[in-house]
């Protein structure tokens, strides 16, 4: 007799078929759409850079106004710019997993918990006619759940902070997430990174700055979220400090002042 269409075997052959139609069309939808997901991508960490620095405007296209900021890349060892490789586009945090591009951190130094860096970073600056008059810099390191990823925007000092804004993180929800908060965020405008023997300040409290002698270098904590503030001091003592943008920061301060 022949077999019937409801049998087992049939079954299985139209149910391995559709799978098979079904992952070539999902494949497919991949490649197509990654060229768009990388363009997104893109657009919304310059929309960030933008809004640190407080150029955002809606309704404004941001690569437009995005192209108005220079790119450059740094040797965060030497503090020089790099004119050889290519800034626009450079990825820190994922160049950070190519070996021949990085460097381990030795434990004791790693306060951001990242256990590599690049060798090279990009830095985008905001100029009035030929003079830099802000210097956004990409933080990241590990927070209470997850590494946190974001941007500094500094005065042309290298040490005055115009603003701090994260772009992606897994903190907990009404809590951790106070990263990401504008009323948190309002802190951090003219806060200090360095005090005047160029040791790296900055630092989260618990509660409030009451501290009227170390309040320059201080920001309210956020309430139930200690780890997550402590995550954010670290990362960003990291990426100031001697290890990260600190050589690159302190030409900046010496030609800052120079030029007073």
């Amino acid at each position: 007799m022949p077999e019937s269409r409801d049998s087992i075997t049939n079954t299985f052959v139209v149910a391995i078929g559709v799978s098979l139609v079904c992952s070539v069309l999902v494949s497919a939808a991949a490649v197509l759409l990654q060229p768009l997901q990388e363009k997104n991508e893109r657009l919304y960490r310059q929309q960030i850079v933008l809004e640190v620095a407080g150029l955002y405007e809606p309704g404004v296209d941001v690569g437009d106004r995005f192209a108005a900021i220079d790119t450059a890349l740094v040797d965060l060892a030497k503090g020089t710019y790099v004119d050889s490789i290519e800034a626009e586009g450079f990825d820190v945090a994922a160049e950070a997993k190519d070996p021949s591009l990085s460097i381990a951190i030795p434990a004791e130094l790693d306060e951001a918990g990242i256990k590599r860096r690049a060798i090279y970073a990009p830095v985008y600056l905001v100029r009035d006619d030929n003079a830099i008059s802000q210097i956004i810099l990409p933080v990241y390191g590990k927070g209470l759940w997850s590494t946190m990823y974001g941007y500094l925007a500094l005065e042309p000092d290298g040490n005055t902070v115009r603003g701090l804004q994260f772009y992606e993180h897994g903190e907990t929800p009404g809590l951790g997430d106070q990263v990401e908060k504008p009323g948190w965020l309002a802190h951090w405008p003219g806060k200090k990174l360095f005090d005047a023997d160029g040791k790296v300040r900055i630092e989260i409290v618990r509660g409030t700055v009451t501290d009227s002698v170390n309040a320059d270098y201080q920001v309210d904590g956020m309430s139930g979220a200690t780890l997550t503030g402590r995550g954010v001091t670290h990362l960003l003592r990291y990426w100031t400090g001697p290890n990260g943008f600190g050589p690159y920061l302190q030409k900046l301060s010496s030609e800052a002042a120079s030029n007073e």
